[in-house]
């Protein structure tokens, strides 16, 4: 069976935050480290591209997560530092690549399986959680529109393709000077089919101090 890569993307600044969330400190390690530790102990993943504001410390994380094959710089968009985790993973194995936030940190080994399984079947997978808030349209400080919420969903990581899927769709991206936010926004553009597989609605980004606490509580729990 094709080797599976992980690249975990943790080169942001933080704005949101006010520091570097991918560091802060949640039950006792830093976030990014929970992110390691589950697709380090998930069995089907074979090696881990961590991407960081600086490489320096590189050696202190592979020496704490034997999964890690290589630690590289960011780019200034996740775009960006997704694509340099990229280059990382040896095309020649020809495997399922996942993309995870380093700032999720309570992603579940059954979840990363899921992700793997349909990859594997479809070529890119992700997985969504139902909005269960009314969403309105606005503009000019107006509301414009009330959006059908049984048709939306909100997209989490880690989301999966296989190898070729995410070469051409980062690729062609690069090639024409597109962005988009996630990298099933680039498949999707690059005109290729994304499946959608359940979430975890406790597979949350810690964005702001508020997520941080949340993730607190669900460690708690």
């Amino acid at each position: 069976m094709n080797e599976v890569s992980a690249i975990i993307v943790a080169a942001g600044e933080g704005k949101r935050f006010g520091s570097a969330k991918q560091f802060a400190s949640l039950g006792g390690r830093a976030v990014l480290e929970w992110s390691l530790a589950a697709f380090g102990g998930h069995p089907e993943i074979g090696e881990i591209i961590l991407v960081l504001p600086d490489e320096k410390n590189g050696e202190d994380y592979r020496a704490r997560h034997p999964k890690i094959a290589a630690v590289v710089r960011g780019g200034p968009r996740r775009q960006d530092s997704v694509g340099c985790g990229f280059e990382r993973v040896r095309p020649e194995k020809g495997g399922i690549v996942l993309v995870h936030d380093g700032a999720r940190p309570l992603v579940e080994a059954d979840l990363i399986s899921r992700v793997i399984a349909a990859a594997r079947r479809h070529g890119a997978a992700i997985p969504v959680v139902p909005v269960e808030d009314t969403i309105k349209e606005t503009a000019g400080g107006r509301i414009v529109g009330t959006l059908d919420r049984a048709n939306l969903c909100r997209a989490q990581t880690p989301q999966g393709f296989a190898y070729a899927v995410l070469a051409e769709a980062l690729g062609r991206a690069r090639r024409e000077g597109y962005a988009a936010t996630d990298e099933a926004g680039l498949v999707e553009r690059a005109g290729g089919e994304v499946i959608a597989v359940e979430g975890d609605p406790r597979n949350i980004k810690v964005t702001t101090p508020a997520d941080l606490k949340l993730a607190e509580a669900y460690l708690g729990s």
